[in-house]
């Protein structure tokens, strides 16, 4: 008799844009001529940069001829990438990496769901609160969460760390023993950052405690202000403690062609049953070289296009162009004397929702009476309860329609 993982049974629901799109849908099929506006899920919307796409003609054509086709790749990437990655993300910023301390992969999110298979089944996880969904669903998924408590909406082994109003939404340091630590900034959903002294509270934090920090990155190109770190790298010691996620999803619109990397310090260790130190990149690339054949060529000719020159002019065209949706909506919503939030280093404006309606009851509301469609907060944990999560990916024009209609409701 085969027998399923037991472990998913403790999934909650469905996946929360699963849920979203449910609605969505469900709300089109009673109200066919409805014209609805997207500021929900993160998907870009803006065409991929003139520079990417000439690169991955050229290598579709270097693909149809015998002296340059190519079959399998490293499954780590091609160093043509690689090496650019570190020139242009990192030692421009003072951060000395080794080219084999970057994986080239199909999506931050697909990597930051398969890390923790390489950390034991009883480490004590901590995220903050509200999160990414993937950073808890795949822990339960590996046996981490313990039992699901309805009434707190929480899992019992999961330590939550609150990201309010109240607090700035900067989360508190663990006040128990953990083992992970997620931490993704410029934040998702909030769009808030941390600044230089912040992060470094965590980092010595993990240090003094033996953790492991996982810094996803995603929106680091979104960074205005000065103060914010790009990378966990830029704090002294983290290389000691943390891998980090980045992606060229938001920044290069490579949402629809998947293209991303993680890096693996070398001296960044956990431990085994017996207390020894071990490489945590050597079981990166264990895990990779296993279950992952590598991102195609032409998709990787295109991400380092990222890094040239006309591709670097062509994606801060991008990144403006989002981040003026973003100031549109922030502004927008502000002036109906809503609490607003994010929208100034990354292209999420979390807000308050007024009259103390819930996060869903708000989605309920905005959809039925604005035809727009937004992420109910609580769906990214129970302190995102009472807020609101919009986008700054869709278009201009829709981004501005989708504010007009929002200043004509009544709360």
């Amino acid at each position: 008799m085969a027998k399923i993982n037991q472990n998913y049974m403790q999934l909650q629901g469905s996946y929360l844009f699963s849920e979203v799109a449910r609605r969505r849908t469900r709300f089109l099929e009673e109200n066919p001529d409805a014209q609805i506006i997207s500021l929900g899920i993160g998907d870009v919307t803006r065409p991929l940069p003139e520079a990417i796409i000439s690169a991955m003609h050229e290598a579709v054509e270097e693909m149809s001829r015998e002296q340059t086709f190519r079959g399998y790749g490293p499954e780590q990437g091609y160093e043509f990438l690689i090496g650019k990655i570190i020139e242009n993300d990192y030692r421009s910023r003072g951060i000395e990496l080794q080219t084999n301390e970057v994986f080239v992969s199909d999506g931050s999110k697909c990597d930051v769901g398969n890390i923790q298979e390489i950390f034991s089944q009883d480490s004590v996880v901590a995220v903050t609160d509200p999160v990414y969904p993937v950073y808890v669903d795949t822990n339960v998924m590996a046996g981490r969460s313990g039992a699901y408590n309805k009434e707190a909406n929480r899992f019992e082994k999961i330590v939550y760390l609150p990201c309010t109003a109240e607090n700035q939404f900067i989360p508190s340091l663990p006040s128990r023993k953990v083992d992970l630590i997620y931490l993704c900034y410029p934040n998702n959903p909030t769009g808030m950052t941390l600044t230089r002294d912040e992060l470094k509270k965590w980092v010595d934090y993990a240090r003094e405690n033996r953790c492991i920090i996982l810094y996803d990155s995603a929106y680091e190109a979104y960074i205005q202000e000065n103060d914010v770190p790009h990378s966990i790298y830029e704090i002294e010691g983290a290389k000691e403690v943390a891998i980090e996620f980045r992606s060229f999803s938001k920044t290069a619109g490579f949402t629809g062609v998947r293209c991303a990397y993680t890096v693996v310090p070398r001296e960044v260790k956990a431990y085994d049953e017996d207390g020894n130190a071990v490489a945590l990149n050597d079981l990166w690339n264990r895990r990779q070289t296993t279950k992952f054949n590598g991102v195609s060529y032409i998709t990787q000719k295109g991400a380092a296009a990222v890094y040239s020159p006309q591709g670097k002019e062509q994606i801060s065209r991008i990144v403006d162009y989002y981040m003026t949706n973003a100031k549109i909506i922030r502004e927008g919503v502000a002036s109906l004397g809503i609490d607003v939030y994010g929208g100034v280093n990354a292209p999420y404006i979390w807000l308050k929702t007024p009259n103390g309606m819930g996060s869903w009851e708000f989605f309920d509301k905005l959809l039925g009476e604005a035809h727009i469609v937004g992420t109910p907060g609580v769906g990214f944990g129970q302190s995102g309860q009472g807020y609101f999560r919009l986008t700054a990916f869709g278009s201009r024009e829709n981004t501005e329609k989708a504010v007009e209609r929002l200043t004509r409701l009544s709360f």
